[in-house]
């Protein structure tokens, strides 16, 4: 059978490829590939314990057994970034008041020349709720009074850090920290913190807008509206891959 193996940030510069057909036995195992895999690649081997594996798209055991034309990636830590230069973050706690200086200093170097940043905050509008809500008897006309957000969080940070690897295939754009909150975001607090460094300001502007249009359309983190008489959950059906494809996807043998 064959089976296409995606990589990652760090994976992916070590190896030069991010994706590529292999040839596997009938009934191989996720443990089998990855035996493959360091066999042909011996300098993975050191990262055997910290990698996670997502069969088709969903985080998948070991042990787990592949079809034919299963898409196994390979999940190298996320939370924290790849490196100083890029923070991948959920936070279940307000943030503090210096986090925005903290990630410009931690992904801007002396060859930045725009540091661009955005910041998400709950506000008092309604959005729209999702197919299948309805507004609670009540409800209609009254002001949100604070969100709560929910994540499916390995994979949000997954999705979230191939948003930076589209980034910075398409802009150029390798320096930047997107983190989120979880819980509650009480009115006029910040739900989301982006900080995209570049040489140029139109590369970096471009690089925030692109993470939080993909961010809401593509992570699985959802946010539901609480008001003084009830709530609702806000969004629209998740888009599963990024616009007109990322460069970089194609197979090669």
């Amino acid at each position: 059978m064959r089976v296409i193996i995606r990589l990652f940030a760090m994976q992916r510069e070590q190896l030069g490829w991010k994706q590529r057909a292999f040839d596997l036995d009938d009934g191989s195992t996720i443990e089998d590939a990855w035996t493959m895999l360091v066999g042909g690649y011996p300098d993975l081997a050191p990262a055997g314990s910290s990698i996670r594996f997502a069969r088709n798209g969903v985080y998948a055991d070991r042990d787990e057994r592949l079809a034919d034309g299963d898409e196994l990636a390979l999940i190298p830590p996320v939370a924290g970034g790849a490196g100083p230069a890029r923070r991948i973050e959920l936070r279940d706690a307000p943030f503090p008041d210096d986090l925005e200086a903290e990630l410009r200093r931690a992904v801007a170097t002396t060859a930045d020349g725009a540091v661009v940043t955005f910041v998400g905050r709950t506000r008092a509008t309604p959005g729209t709720p999702a197919p299948g809500e309805t507004l609670p008897e009540g409800v209609a006309g009254q002001l949100v009074e604070g969100l709560t957000y929910e994540a499916f969080e390995p994979m949000a940070l997954s999705v979230l850090g191939a948003i930076a690897d589209e980034i910075a295939a398409r802009f150029g754009v390798e320096r930047i920290a997107i983190v989120h909150r979880t819980g509650e975001v009480p009115l006029g607090e910040s739900s989301v913190l982006i900080v995209a460094a570049a040489e140029h300001r139109g590369a970096a502007f471009d690089a925030c807008r692109y993470a939080i249009e993909e961010l809401k359309a593509r992570a699985p983190i959802w946010k539901q509206e609480r008001y003084r008489d009830g709530s609702v959950w806000i969004g629209a059906p998740a888009r599963h891959a990024a616009p007109h494809g990322s460069p970089g996807d194609e197979e090669v043998g």
